[in-house]
């Protein structure tokens, strides 16, 4: 199997004042292609500031990521931009839909941005597939959490993504909205070979991706088999 993304002794600190507060110490893991895997640990422990360091978003103090075959030190604002629109997604807790445009607007923006040729009718086929292309024409503000939420998804496998980052996806959802979230995320991901990467402090969803890593205080305390 090749690996999409390889972590090798990241560290990441920040300066408060005088101080210097080491938030990531010392990471290396691999994640294979097409595998479902889940970062967990309580809040201040680093998820979220790995998630970010491992899809380009913000650089480490130490260390290295690759990610989909390429080094991310190496490379500058630009050319990691483009590597996340050609081959990354991203599901976020808070949806991160532009209010200003539709549901399927919102879908078709990336697909715009990289000139492809019938992105609407691309956008709509996503939105069938998670269940709003009766909503197509329906503002963010006219969709509840859950049908945001499933926009936001459409949203991130538009571009085909290799690898997808969602960021406690189901963290603004109430538990049965969130279990069908979740649904649709493990069904994209095997119907599309996408490689599922999920930060959460849901132990119950961890359990369903294939690998899981638990940190604490910075730290990686334990790597586990999930039951998927």
């Amino acid at each position: 199997m090749t690996k999409i993304l390889n972590i090798e002794q990241l560290g990441k600190t920040y300066k408060s004042g005088t101080k210097e507060i080491s938030v990531l110490e010392d990471i290396s893991f691999s994640i294979e292609e097409g595998e479902t895997f889940s970062i967990v640990g309580p809040s201040g422990s680093g998820k979220t500031t790995l998630l970010g360091l491992c899809a380009g978003l913000d650089q480490p103090n130490s260390g290295t990521v690759n990610l989909c075959g390429s080094e991310l030190s190496t490379m500058n604002e630009d050319s990691r931009a483009l590597l996340r629109n050609q081959n990354v997604g991203f599901v976020f807790q808070d949806f991160q839909l532009l209010p200003t445009l539709t549901a399927l607007e919102n879908v078709v923006v990336p697909l715009e941005l990289q000139g492809v040729k019938k992105a609407a009718e691309t956008g709509m086929e996503l939105l069938d597939k998670v269940g709003l292309a009766d909503r197509f024409h329906h503002y963010p503000s006219q969709l509840s959490g859950g049908e945001q939420q499933r926009v936001a998804v459409a949203r991130a496998f538009s571009n085909n993504p290799l690898i997808l980052f969602a960021d406690e996806p189901t963290g603004n959802l109430d538990a049965t909205t969130g279990e069908k979230i979740v649904e649709l995320l493990f069904n994209l991901n095997k119907e599309r070979g996408t490689t599922l990467v999920i930060v959460t402090h849901d132990l119950e969803l961890a359990q369903k991706t294939q690998t899981i890593l638990k940190l604490k205080g910075g730290k990686i305390v334990a790597k586990e088999k999930g039951i998927a």
